[in-house]
C-alpha cells in the first residue's frame, strides 16, 4: 500500500504543479498582448483569402 499512497502524493504534487504552470503562463500571456490581439483570428483571415481566389 505504501507505493500507492506514494503515487497518489507525487499525482497531487504534479497535478499542483501544473496547475501553477497554467495559471502563471495565463498571467504572462494576458500582460504581453491585447484582448485585441489574442481574439484576433488570423488563421481565419488567411484562410478567407484563399477561399476567396479559389473562386
Amino acid at each position: 500500500m505504501l507505493i500507492w499512497n506514494l503515487a497518489e502524493y507525487v499525482a497531487w504534487a504534479l497535478a499542483a504543479v501544473l496547475g501553477a504552470y497554467i495559471i502563471i503562463d495565463w498571467l504572462r500571456t494576458d500582460s504581453r498582448y491585447s484582448e485585441e490581439e489574442l481574439t484576433s483570428s488570423r488563421e481565419g483571415q488567411l484562410e478567407a483569402m484563399t477561399e476567396q481566389h479559389e473562386l
